[in-house]
């Protein structure tokens, strides 16, 4: 652990150190893979962003128990809210290829076919907390909620018919993520989980 912050703490001083020198923004896309310090050929690198919390405290049992629960959930979760990020980004690119209307409407059923017969096994499987906290996720994935997403591929019908029965078992497509209020918990499990340390 001391050695990853000693590395950690290099690397932050030699971009602090490049970018006094340069002073210019420097953006993620226009870092050259190395640069030339007083005649030193230097390698660079874009490090993810680390995020540090202060060590969790519970109160009670119940607050741990549901804690582990929480980190439980967004472990199983998680990759399906990514897995549905990359299907979408895969359909549009896919889609706009299409020459017209109809075969993209064909498509669409093709896929919503496919989708449940590979997922709806896995889907039963979650339980209801597990469901809600997909939807949520999805909204953070994909910076849209869930409702808006079939509502652009599927049509507003059966959107609103999607919600309708995610309503009889008290959840909604239309849940918005909050890092900053409701949902600050849960950003941190899902931050601690994507960098591994969960």
């Amino acid at each position: 652990m001391k050695l990853i912050l000693k590395i950690g703490l290099l690397g932050f001083c030699i971009v602090c150190y490049w970018k006094t020198e340069a002073q210019t923004p420097v953006f993620q896309d226009s870092i050259p893979p190395f640069f030339v310090m007083n005649g030193d050929t230097v390698n660079t690198m874009v490090l993810k962003d680390v995020y540090i919390y202060p060590g969790q405290t519970f109160t009670t049992a119940r607050q741990e128990a549901q804690y582990q629960k929480l980190i439980r959930d967004v472990k199983k979760v998680l990759p399906y809210a990514q897995l549905i990020y990359g299907i979408l980004i895969e359909t549009y690119e896919y889609m706009i290829t299409l020459p017209d209307d109809k075969a993209r409407e064909a498509h669409l059923k093709q896929m919503e076919k496919d989708l449940f017969v590979e997922y709806k096994p896995v889907l039963k499987k979650m339980t209801l907390s597990q469901g809600k906290l997909l939807i949520k996720l999805i909204n953070r994935e994909c910076n849209q909620n869930s409702y808006d997403i079939l509502k652009a591929y599927l049509g507003s019908f059966r959107a609103g018919f999607w919600n309708l029965f995610a309503g009889l078992f008290g959840a909604s497509l239309k849940s918005e993520w909050d890092p900053d209020g409701k949902d600050a918990v849960t950003e941190r499990v899902v931050e601690m989980v994507e960098m591994g340390l969960l």
